[in-house]
């Protein structure tokens, strides 16, 4: 009878229409026990894997759910097996407080879209915002309120994983996106039924590890931390998005989890953040690996204190918080603060007004996968693809064709375009090139496959037939790449070149004089100079997920003009890297005319295979008339602006343009151009716009050389074009 009493008074205080957030919370808190407080920062999984087989909860973890030491739950999926265990926390806990259900939902739950680097060549933040609406409502649909997603790290090395999961190098880019995801996935209210938290990460820096090494050390100083790598996540906050990973990464020696300059200082006290901050997995626990705690006890103690509300997988603070604030060694206000962010985030969601709202399998029926979901899939990779070379128009082919010879193992793969962190993807679900291209022409063309060879291995018995196939076809389409385990988390390359035999194979197909056309399907930049050197046509399709084959298929027919850009560079060999355009100048910038004692290599190029922000069309603009209102700014001004864009070719299509600007003189050296903003415009044949511009001098703010975020009065290049090199460019002031 108490019990019920209680849940009933809990009711009642949680429901009352008079009460702010906040009171409503500090209701909950003032009910709680030591160890329920505890329990809700613990999140345990189901299991290593993020896949089909993790539905239920470990052996003994309902047991901690009806002790109220359980906060949340990641890789359990499913409306029906996710309403059972919250109906436990509700009805079987002392307090009733629900359980929060998070999950790497990347690119998609069971309706895989392209992977978020592809997606950011879209240049397109409402259609990337629509993909993470589309997934959020696939999601929750599944029981599941959150997900572990943006990942907004700016990366600068290709040859880290991880580059797949953000939006590529450049930080005013990188927070344009984050904000749209956040937006996306968030809705307009979380308490609607069809939103979910969403969770920027990983926080902070850890698309700088040393030599792209996947959970390896950061060692940058405070300014790059701040201008480069930090932007995204402030914009994610000001998105008011609800929760932040911790980074496995240390930075100068401190680990992200332990870091009190980011979760601390900057989140809470900068930017006034009241999002719960979840670490990564067991990222507690390798205190011990890192060096900066003696045993469990002590890491739970500092991550606490440096403001860590959620522990994922370490059992640090399941075990020992508790007894460190009996012990004296932890005050319990920092548990304090960490449960109402928490608990803060649940009522948001409306998880006290209705715990089981996420958890209809009728809906979870009629939503998962259905057509709607599939169209916006199709739309955002069409969007996705880059064309990287065209020559002699190549490319729409003619749809008059009478045959077509595709080669690769990637060409036939179902399974690849899925991507990294697929999640509940299944090869079922996709669309391979081979398929989409049969559904383009049915009978019309003849379509003659040949593998070729494998991705990996030096096994070259398949050539004889590809180059066979590519003989008694009109034209050839080779797909090269990665398969998409090469990729991801844990899966940095020392090298970027081709896999296995993959160039041999390709080298083979051109000897026959046959028109080839190369499709990469890859999570990364790679090093393909010979391919770009040699072959006419190249299109970078990524990892668009179950509908690759009808977006590359569209493509190539030209039903749909390619219309994407990199977002990161592509060196043409390793020693390059990091290779990235926002570079400083240095005081000795490479003068080909007399290299010598200047910045460069003695046997290598400076320039990189493809720049950022570098992306063809089948049609061709033309850029003039740059013209600025006023050449004279002041701090509280608006920068104004203009440039012509004429489509000079056959095609109607999208061009994205671009802006850069330099701070030519400041108080401490400044990058040779950044990004500063971008319009995605349509243009018909013949058609002219005049583009205009309203740059908020705001965006021209720097960190000084005494670290404090200002503006300097100057002069700045203005530079306007189709990619970070090809560049028109005039001159303004600020002034005081």
């Amino acid at each position: 009878m108490k019990k019920y009493l209680l849940l009933f008074f809990i009711g009642a205080l949680v429901s009352a229409q008079n009460k702010t957030l906040d009171q409503k919370v500090d209701s909950v808190l003032a009910l709680m026990t030591l160890d329920e407080k505890v329990g809700q920062l613990v999140q345990y999984s189901a299991g290593w894997d993020t896949g089909t087989r993790t539905r239920k909860p470990k052996e003994g973890h309902e047991e901690l759910i009806k002790r109220g030491q359980i906060g949340s739950f990641l890789n359990i999926v499913g409306a029906e097996q996710t309403k059972r265990l919250q109906r436990i926390a509700v009805e079987e806990s002392r307090l009733g407080i629900p359980l929060i259900f998070g999950l790497d939902v990347i690119h998609g739950y069971k309706t895989t879209f392209p992977i978020p680097l592809a997606e950011a060549c879209s240049w397109n933040p409402e259609l990337v915002e629509l993909s993470a609406r589309m997934q959020a409502i696939e999601t929750s649909a599944a029981g599941v309120h959150w997900t572990f997603s943006p990942m907004v790290d700016i990366a600068r090395d290709p040859r880290w994983g991880r580059i797949m999961e953000g939006s590529g190098e450049d930080p005013y880019l990188g927070s344009v996106m984050a904000a749209a995801r956040v937006k996306g996935y968030q809705g307009k209210n979380l308490s609607d039924i069809n939103s979910i938290l969403a969770c920027a990460k990983h926080f902070a820096g850890y698309g700088a590890v040393e030599g792209g090494k996947d959970y390896n050390t950061v060692d940058i100083s405070e300014r790059t931390l701040r201008e480069i790598h930090l932007p995204p996540f402030k914009a994610a906050v000001e998105a008011g998005v609800g929760s932040l990973m911790s980074a496995f990464n240390e930075i100068g020696g401190v680990p992200s989890s332990a870091n009190k300059l980011l979760l601390t200082q900057i989140l809470r006290n900068e930017w006034n953040s009241d999002a719960f901050v979840l670490t990564d997995w067991n990222t507690i626990g390798e205190f011990l690996v890192h060096g900066i705690a003696h045993d469990l006890k002590e890491a739970a103690k500092i991550a606490i204190e440096a403001s860590v509300d959620m522990d994922m997988e370490s059992n640090g603070y399941h075990y020992h918080l508790a007894e460190l604030v009996k012990e004296g060694k932890v005050d319990v206000k920092y548990i304090d603060n960490a449960v109402r962010r928490i608990l803060k985030a649940k009522f948001k969601l409306g998880l006290f007004d209705d715990p089981y709202k996420y958890c209809n399998p009728q809906r979870e029926a009629e939503v998962t996968l259905n057509e709607e979901l599939r169209k916006a899939a199709k739309q955002v990779a069409l969007e996705s693809v880059v064309l990287l070379k065209n020559e002699n128009n190549l490319l729409p082919l003619d749809k008059n064709i009478k045959s077509i010879a595709l080669i690769g193992e990637l060409a036939a793969s179902k399974d690849d375009p899925l991507g990294p962190w697929s999640q509940q993807g299944t090869p079922e679900t996709v669309v391979s090139i081979l398929e989409g291209l049969k559904n383009k022409v049915g009978d019309r063309i003849k379509i003659n496959y040949a593998e070729g060879c494998k991705v990996r291995g030096n096994d070259k018995s398949g050539f004889a037939e590809a180059v066979e196939a590519v003989k008694k076809s009109d034209v050839a389409i080779v797909v090269i790449g990665e398969t998409r385990d090469m990729s991801g988390e844990a899966h940095s390359r020392a090298t970027l070149d081709l896999p296995g035999v993959q160039e041999e194979l390709i080298k083979e197909i051109d000897k026959t004089g046959k028109p080839v056309i190369a499709i990469l399907m890859n999570g990364r930049p790679l090093t393909i100079n010979w391919v770009s050197e040699n072959i006419p046509a190249i299109i970078e399709s990524w990892y668009l997920g179950c509908e690759h084959g009808n977006a590359v298929a569209d493509i190539l027919f030209g039903d749909f003009v390619p219309s994407g850009k990199l977002t990161v560079t592509f060196p043409k060999g390793v020693g390059q890297i990091p290779l990235y355009y926002n570079h400083k100048n240095t005081g000795r910038p490479y003068n080909p005319e007399n290299p010598r004692f200047t910045s460069y290599y003695i046997d290598f190029s400076l320039e990189p295979l493809y720049p950022f922000g570098y992306g063809l069309s089948y049609t061709t603009f033309e850029y003039s008339n740059l013209k600025l209102k006023t050449d004279k700014v002041n701090a509280s001004d608006t920068l104004r602006f203009s440039v012509d864009v004429a489509n000079t070719g056959k095609y109607e299509a999208q061009e994205i343009v671009q802006v850069y600007v330099r701070d030519l003189v400041g108080s401490v050296t400044r990058p040779v151009k950044e990004l500063k903003d971008f319009k995605k415009i349509n243009l018909k044949p013949g058609e002219t716009k005049t583009v205009e511009f309203e740059l908020p001098v705001e965006r021209l703010k720097f960190f000084d050389i005494n670290m404090n975020y200002v503006l300097e009065p100057g002069k700045f290049k203005l530079m306007v074009g189709p990619n970070s090199k090809d560049l028109m460019e005039t001159e303004f002031e600020l002034i005081q």
